[in-house]
């Protein structure tokens, strides 16, 4: 498969991220990078879902996870025989494609068996075989085609079945029992310019006569042949090299090794790791969910570079990231948010700026390369500033900020306070959700002097409706907290009516008992003038988290 590269945000995902995504795969692709693609790290947020549906652009595509899977080595394109080719095909294609094993598919390319040299090798000898007759299933058809002949008469071409090769090498009459004794009907037998032969073999009705050499039939006997519905064919090689070369015309069907299993293009490495050990070419065949082939790997592919390469935006820290990231080779990050702990084997794009928005990066990288806006990309990309601004009223709005906001409204003619009117109206959709998911829907984890934390964000024009589920909320805070022993989890919500915020925290008495901020009754923290988790309440919450450290 061809290289992909995904531009991700973090988990948990905002608007600002998945715009981002979104927006700088269209640069990528403009630029004439085809394969690079948007993707998600998790479910989108109502505000973000209103926004692409609003400017109908496509929302982009969900990756649970980057651990490593069967789709990110198999390179190339797949390569298959239907199960009825002939041996004589398949091994063409297996030269021409310089490849070792070949995949067998039924007519909708849905998997059946293997076809590898170590399985032909045992079907040679198990039929080439002196001490014991065999028969070989074939079509007259695959016959024809793989010895190149010209067919004098053809009956029943696409019939299977199987049928011995007699060559004629001896007298008339020992011959005529010799084919009896064979079961005439089935024959397939091989003659020179022996004129009593094919008489003899026409009239008890063989199921094909070839003649090698490039030797004729009179016109006597093909009127003969006509009549009884014997096939005739003429060979342009010698009678050894046509009898081999029937060998070869049996269907692939008849070679494939059906013990070698298949494998999903999404089945993690761990999981065939240790079966292609096993395997005779050390190799497995990769499907879909339908069960088409979609390439092969091999053994060695798992210690090349995978086919997955990544750009971040939006985050640089690894515990924020999508998991597996590390597995790959990362290209770019672009963010605004302070440096975490993210470190590379090789040097790489790096932008990091003073802004209140991913989006704001964005749209000016579009503006320094010359490259012209579309509108629905304009569009997303303003509600991504929107929405990561407050409006352009947070903390961390820049003059940047502004003038980006401002200049996107020009080319797009939206209303900037207008259109975050409507963004925030959506974002109260929140306080309908259950605890757990208003900790997930925008959730973030740091990490500081070696223990970890989590903060989410929410907004709202109502938080006293929070308020009152108070102890469903904590409740929920604790459980994520606990599943990933964090210090502490907090929840901050912002009214976006008076720019103040609340903050929800469930946390280790080595951190709870350092917080000074003013606590309602509920404990519930109250934040006056803090709207900026990244720029404001992370900064005081490290120093807590300082002091519970020592």
């Amino acid at each position: 498969m061809e290289k992909t590269v995904y531009v991700i945000g973090h988990r948990n995902p905002d608007t600002d991220s998945v715009v981002s995504a979104v927006a700088y795969a269209r640069l990528k692709q403009i630029q004439g990078q085809s394969r690079v693609i948007a993707a998600r790290a998790g479910k989108i947020n109502p505000q973000t879902e209103y926004i692409f549906e609003r400017f109908d652009v496509p929302v982009p595509e969900y990756l649970p996870d980057l651990i490593p899977k069967a789709k990110y080595y198999i390179s190339g394109n797949a390569v298959t025989v239907k199960e009825d080719a002939s041996v004589w095909e398949a091994l063409e294609l297996m030269e021409k494609d310089n490849s070792k094993v070949l995949p067998i598919v039924d007519r909708n390319g849905v998997y059946r068996s293997m076809l590898h040299y170590q399985g032909f090798s045992r079907y040679i000898i198990n039929h080439i075989n002196p001490r014991k007759k065999s028969s070989f299933p074939l079509t007259l058809d695959h016959l024809a085609a793989t010895i190149h002949a010209q067919p004098v008469t053809l009956f029943n071409g696409a019939e299977l079945r199987k049928s011995p090769i007699v060559v004629a090498a001896s007298y008339t009459a020992h011959f005529k029992s010799h084919l009896e004794a064979e079961g005439a009907d089935n024959a397939l037998v091989i003659v020179g310019d022996r004129w009593d032969i094919q008489k003899c073999c026409i009239e008890v009705g063989v199921r094909a006569l070839i003649l090698s050499g490039g030797n004729t039939l009179s016109r006597e006997l093909t009127e003969l042949a006509e009549k009884n519905k014997v096939t005739v064919l003429i060979s342009p090689f010698d009678t050894s090299s046509t009898a081999m070369l029937i060998i070869y015309s049996v269907p692939t069907s008849t070679l494939g090794d059906d013990t070698v299993p298949l494998i999903r293009l999404n089945d993690p490495v761990w999981k065939f790791r240790e079966l292609l050990t096993k395997m005779p070419s050390r190799c497995l065949p990769v499907a879909d969910d339908e069960g088409k082939v979609r390439g092969v790997i091999f053994e060695g592919d798992l210690i090349k570079e995978p086919n997955v390469e990544v750009i971040m935006v939006d985050h640089n820290e690894s515990g924020q990231a999508i998991e597996g990231i590390e597995n790959y080779k990362l290209l770019e990050v672009i963010d605004h948010h302070r440096l975490g702990n993210l470190s590379t084997r090789y040097p790489i794009t790096f932008i990091n700026r003073v802004v209140g928005a991913t989006c704001t990066i964005i749209t000016n990288l579009y503006r320094e390369q010359k490259i012209p806006l579309e509108k629905g990309i304009a569009s997303i990309l303003l509600c991504g500033i929107i929405a990561d601004t407050l409006v352009l009223q947070s903390a961390t709005t820049t003059e940047t900020d502004i003038e980006t906001a401002e200049y996107l409204a020009s080319i797009t003619g939206l209303d900037i306070k207008g259109l975050g009117h409507d963004i925030q109206t959506i974002s109260n959709q929140v306080n309908s959700l259950t605890g757990e998911e208003l900790i997930k829907l925008d959730m973030k984890e740091y990490a500081e002097g070696g223990m970890t934390f989590s903060v989410s964000q929410i907004e709202t024009d109502n938080p006293v409706v929070l308020v009152k589920r108070q102890a469903e909320i904590t409740t929920a805070l604790e459980k994520v907290r606990a599943a990933k022993d964090h210090l502490f989890s907090a929840l901050l919500v912002t009214d976006v009516t008076v720019l103040d915020s609340l903050l929800f925290v469930a946390g280790k008495k080595a951190f709870t008992s350092h917080i000074n901020f003013p606590i309602t009754e509920g404990g519930i923290y109250m934040l006056k003038e803090v709207v900026s988790r990244k720029k404001q309440l992370i900064p005081l919450l490290t120093e807590l988290v300082e002091k519970a450290g020592g």
